[in-house]
């Protein structure tokens, strides 16, 4: 199954080739390091990196090593099987799969260190059949393929001396290391993956809380590591019902991770199962609870990582952590050891993914979660700090009172760049005006590959042809009829990206073919429909005449307005995290108590101070930004496009009246006509709602607070005399 590659994705993979193709072309064996977070689909990347240099890399027989620690280069080679499936480019093997002593062209050999770093090991060792590694890499030199190491989690061993000398003697031509927290000693390139860029498009959760609303908690009698799981168990209650209020069927997951000391190992198992049994009814017997240690295999570890699964808590030790892909786990359980622990973005890796590679309304759910008895973690790592959130604040409730405001948030746009969903309908839609059906030769006597300039086909009778003599039987044929067709589909694609936009295309060929001639998904009589001679031009047509609809229909609407998620009674949240290391802040009359930033600037202290000094100011409360818990309204900006404005300031006056204020300086404020348009006229609309609101884009002029509520903007910083002077 191969998924739609985020921009983010592309833009990384385009990096990989680029830097692949100019160490291919070296004579000396070079190294690049792929570093990206946990959860940015790093797999995915690579696996379309591969296909990519066996597609165009012609003048280059590639063979692959894939070695991974653990467990883990079975899971990636399964991923990779599934991506591969439907093409068949390359191929996936084991050891004892590979023919004629060598790794074919366009084979992919997989191994775990631990198979190859121990002694006497089959795939080291020479035997009477020269069935080892040494010699399979050798022949597979001597018969001039290039060969391309992959190291997956790249941090994990490979830095070892024994796995040095192993990377020494596989000579590879290129080698690819993959990891979060690489080495970056000895490289060549390295391509990395921003950890924000992922958290943008919405794969990995947007934070990691540690021990949320601890402070809230009646502890009285009980035991530590009973609190841990309590609310571990309740947090997770909490987010099953927010999940089924926004219609997911995600089962969100519980992870338990016992302390690494294996003398103690299943005694602490054990603990822990009769607190889940007897105060929690939570057993494997019921279905509830799985266990995963190296001396225990629950039978309900089967389809675990599937999103609707049953099983509420999964009971584990580190050993799972590399690798280990369950995106319904939200919420992780760790339990104090006798030395410190040090939180990596490996362990917390297990609970960062997004089940279904979205964000919620609800803001909790994109949020992961742990809980743990130890007084202190150590951030070590730099993703670690800027990922975990330690601190909160919480929102005063007994001077808050609801103010019920409009927020307004603004939704990506993708189909500027790709092709939706909506594009299989379209044509559906568009071929079925067009007749396409009564234009096709179901039995063509030829598959071209015609010549492509310009979006025009050429020469489409002097092209490569294959004749079609009955069923293509042979596979290799077969793998050539998917070649062909996957380039008529990369090129069908364009303008939009292939990448991104691919399947859709061909789920739309499939199924017009399937829903008027029968023909299978996939099928290769299907792919030799679409590439016959008698209907290549008519199907290049329709998939024309369809692109100017989705044109029309969706890309022009989208460039016009983005979608809204709209919060009709927006509150100021009851608690606000921070990531890394904000500074406690005293600030008298914020609604959010201990108030914490890393930086405000010199406008904002400033308006800060005259609010905690006012007795005409209730409460005030500094906005967040990005985030759908934010406050935001929506304004054009200078180049046409729709964005939020994230509003810095939400005021309550002790005379109930709201207060919304941008505070800006200088050429902020110059700059700041389109974030006023937008702010003017959402408070304008509320006013005739019978809202009582005043606001706007406001700066300090000779210690004097004005602010524009005028319909025109205008600022000179030497001419104050039509902005309105702030009342405190």
């Amino acid at each position: 199954m191969r998924f739609e590659l985020r921009d983010y994705q592309e833009d990384a993979l385009r990096e990989l080739f680029e830097k692949s193709e100019r160490m291919l072309k070296s004579s000396e064996q070079k190294t690049c390091v792929f570093k990206a977070p946990t959860g940015s689909g790093k797999t995915v990347v690579v696996a379309e990196l591969l296909r990519k240099l066996v597609k165009e890399k012609k003048d280059n027989i590639l063979s692959f090593v894939w070695i991974a620690p653990r467990k883990l280069h079975e899971q990636s080679k399964k991923n990779l099987e599934s991506n591969y499936e439907h093409d068949q480019l390359l191929t996936c093997s084991n050891f004892e799969d590979l023919q004629d002593n060598k790794i074919d062209q366009n084979e992919i050999l997989f191994f775990n260190w631990e198979s190859i770093n121990k002694k006497n090991n089959i795939y080291i060792m020479d035997n009477e059949q020269n069935n080892n590694l040494s010699t399979v890499i050798q022949n597979t030199h001597e018969s001039g393929h290039k060969l391309i190491l992959i190291i997956d989690e790249s941090h994990f061993a490979a830095a070892g001396e024994k796995s040095l000398q192993i990377i020494h003697d596989l000579k590879p031509d290129v080698t690819l290391e993959i990891s979060a927290t690489p080495n970056l000693k000895d490289i060549d390139h390295l391509v990395s993956v921003d950890l924000q860029d992922v958290i943008d498009d919405e794969m990995i959760k947007n934070e990691i809380r540690v021990n949320p609303e601890f402070l809230k908690i009646k502890v009285g009698v009980k035991e530590p590591d009973d609190i841990v799981i309590e609310q571990a168990l309740k947090r997770r209650e909490d987010l099953k019902r927010k999940l089924e209020k926004e219609g997911s069927k995600v089962n969100p997951l519980v992870l338990i991770q016992l302390p690494d000391q294996k003398s103690k190992m299943v005694d602490n198992m054990d603990n822990v199962v009769k607190k889940l049994k007897n105060k929690h009814k939570i057993t494997e017997e019921n279905g509830k609870l799985a266990i995963w240690l190296s001396e225990i295999h629950s039978d309900t570890l089967a389809n675990i990582e599937k999103n609707d699964n049953e099983v509420e808590v999964l009971i584990f030790k580190q050993a799972i952590a590399i690798g280990w892909d369950c995106p319904r786990a939200s919420i992780l359980v760790v339990f104090r050891e006798y030395k410190s622990k040090a939180f990596t973005i490996q362990t917390i890796g297990r609970i960062m993914r997004m089940p279904e590679r979205k964000y919620y309304q609800t803001s909790e759910l994109n949020k992961g979660y742990i809980f743990t008895n130890m007084q202190n973690i150590d951030l070590t790592q730099e993703y670690v700090k800027d990922y975990v959130s330690q601190y909160e604040s919480h929102r005063n409730e007994s001077l808050y009172k609801p103010i019920k405001l409009k927020s307004i948030y603004l939704k990506r746009q993708r189909e500027r760049t790709r092709l939706s969903s909506k594009f299989v309908k379209i044509f559906n839609r568009t071929s079925i005006t067009k007749t396409l059906k009564s234009k096709i030769n179901i039995n063509p006597t030829k598959v071209v590959r015609p010549i492509l300039s310009d979006g025009l086909i050429t020469n489409i009778d002097k092209a490569g042809e294959i004749e079609i003599k009955g069923q293509i039987e042979v596979k290799a044929s077969a793998k050539g009829i998917q070649s062909r067709f996957d380039d008529f589909v990369t090129n069908a694609c364009k303008p939009y990206a292939p990448h991104d936009s691919s399947d859709r295309m061909k789920t739309a060929l499939y199924k017009f073919l399937e829903d008027e001639f029968g023909l299978e998904k996939y099928d290769t009589k299907a792919q030799m429909v679409v590439l016959g001679i008698e209907n290549y031009q008519v199907f290049w047509d329709a998939i024309n005449e369809a692109k100017v609809v989705y044109e029309t229909e969706v890309v022009q609407q989208v460039l016009k307005k983005r979608e809204q998620d709209v919060t009709a009674d927006w509150e100021v949240p009851k608690v606000v995290s921070f990531k890394g290391e904000p500074i406690e802040m005293k600030k008298l009359k914020s609604i959010m108590q201990p108030f914490y930033s890393k930086k405000l600037s010199r406008p904002e202290e400033n308006f800060i101070k005259r609010l905690d000094e006012s007795d005409k100011i209730k409460w005030w409360y500094k906005n967040g930004e990005s985030e759908i818990k934010y406050f935001s309204v929506p304004y054009i900006d200078e180049n046409g496009v729709e964005k939020g404005f994230y509003v810095d300031f939400i005021i309550r006056f002790q005379n109930g009246t709201v207060g919304l204020f941008d505070t800006k300086s200088g050429r902020t404020a110059a700059d700041a006509d389109t974030r006023h348009d937008g702010l003017y006229k959402y408070i304008q609309n509320e006013m005739k709602n019978g809202k009582d609101f005043i606001g706007g884009i406001i700066v300090e002029s000779n210690e004097t607070w004005r602010y524009n509520d005028k319909k025109e903007y205008h600022f000179d910083e030497n001419d104050m005399s039509d902005w309105k002077i702030l009342d405190f």
